[in-house]
């Protein structure tokens, strides 16, 4: 008798990392037998006042395509009678696990009610696959976000013991059940975690027909490249990465610093008259409830590039990256730099394994983890530019090889991670 799955997060209509992964996931559950796979999506995944542009219009492929998965759009944040709805959508699918994507705090008011009720009035394992606990910004109302989320799951997923512990520290008075098979602990007082790992995307694939000299050329993109991918937010530190950049890259003419990404706060038309009432309303909330330092939507890091001096030494596509482009630009780099200021399991970390490429990171979350410095990439000193410079020459005097990138990667397959969520089904 076949098993349902339902994973609940964002579709594949949606930009962004758990989008992608959500996706993945279901891809990677439907080829294995046995399994009937559902995508059940948010339509509106935040507060309507949140001014950004969150779904993709610029993807044309499908990346559901030969799969027979299928997708329901439900979820409104915005509207109560809609987490209902969806709660009894997955019941009504006859779901044996359900695994919840738990990426913000935020949508613990929605996802809380929806276990809750499932919790009432079915049987569905809960399985909540965590990001993070709490996420990188300081918000004042995180921790009642998340207390009334996916405290009542029956079990976890984490990516690195980092989040573990974030988890025990959080629930102190609950047992947890560390795993690393996908076994589920019998008792129902003590809440099974499963330890796994950011599986490594198989949604983009190298081109082999792809001409990266032309492309350089076209582009004006030297010889060596340091790769900076993803949305620009400030926790990701890529004003770190220029300016480190601006200091490794001085008295060299043969070196590029690639950055592909779009600015997360800037991709709506601030002449309209309904962004100005969502940057009003959303300014006054930031003001309420999270700390100043964290308020980023006048990061602009870009203009340290101009004010550096290093204009011709720095290629930037400042737009987001259409999934049938993500390819070039990983394809025509050599490493990719993560000079984050926090990090949890990365999706670019996971993009970067995907075409074989070394990373450069700082000393931060769990990079220390998955990087094995000198082997499959080189590791910074934390808010250390000269660490960060360093390391950039030191990739450039001792390169690492794509093989021992693969060796890394060979056993964080998204096969693997299915089969642990599916445990003993």
């Amino acid at each position: 008798m076949a098993k349902t799955v339902v994973c609940f997060g964002p579709g594949p209509k949606f930009k962004g990392g758990i989008s992608n992964y959500n996706t993945s996931l279901a891809k990677a559950l439907d080829k294995i037998d046995g399994t009937k796979v559902h995508i059940v999506s948010w339509t509106q995944q935040y507060p309507a006042i949140i001014p950004r542009e969150f779904v993709d219009k610029s993807s044309k492929s499908d990346l559901l395509e030969g799969t027979n998965i299928q997708v329901a759009y439900l979820t409104n944040y915005n509207n109560p009678l809609s987490w209902l709805k969806t709660a009894r959508y997955i019941k009504k699918l006859g779901t044996d696990i359900l695994v919840i994507q738990w990426s913000i705090a935020i949508q613990g008011l929605p996802v809380g009610r929806i276990i809750n009720w499932l919790k009432r009035n079915s049987n569905v394992e809960i399985v909540v696959d965590l990001h993070f606990v709490l996420q990188k910004e300081k918000s004042k109302i995180d921790r009642f976000f998340l207390s009334i989320g996916i405290g009542r799951a029956d079990s976890y997923i984490v990516h690195s013991l980092k989040t573990f512990r974030e988890l025990q520290e959080f629930y102190p008075k609950k047992k947890f059940d560390l795993v690393y098979d996908g076994s589920r602990n019998p008792d129902k007082k003590i809440q099974t975690v499963i330890k796994l790992y950011h599986p490594i995307y198989d949604l983009f694939k190298a081109d082999p027909n792809f001409n990266t000299e032309e492309f350089k050329k076209a582009n004006n993109i030297r010889k060596h490249v340091y790769l900076f991918f993803g949305f620009i937010r400030k926790y990701k530190g890529l004003h770190q990465t220029i300016e480190s950049f601006a200091q490794f890259a001085k008295d060299k003419d043969d070196v590029t610093l690639l950055i592909c990404g779009e600015s997360f706060w800037h991709t709506l038309d601030n002449t309209k008259w309904q962004t100005r009432i969502k940057n009003f309303l959303f300014g006054l909330a930031k003001k309420l409830v999270v700390q100043k330092a964290d308020d980023e939507r006048d990061y602009r890091p870009l203009e340290l590039i101009h004010k550096l001096g290093i204009d011709d030494k720095v290629v930037v596509f400042n737009e987001f990256i259409a999934n049938e482009d993500v390819h070039k630009y990983f394809q025509v780099s050599d490493c990719v730099v993560l000079y984050y200021l926090t990090a949890t399991p990365s999706g670019i970390e996971s993009l970067s394994y995907n075409f074989e490429l070394p990373i450069l990171a700082t000393k931060v979350g769990h990079f220390p983890e998955t990087i094995k410095d000198g082997f499959n990439g080189y590791l910074a000193e934390d808010r250390d530019i000269n660490s960060m410079a360093d390391t950039m020459q030191k990739f450039l005097d001792f390169p690492l090889p794509k093989s021992n990138v693969a060796e890394v990667a060979k056993d964080l397959s998204w096969e693997n991670y299915a089969k642990a969520i599916l445990g003993n089904l």
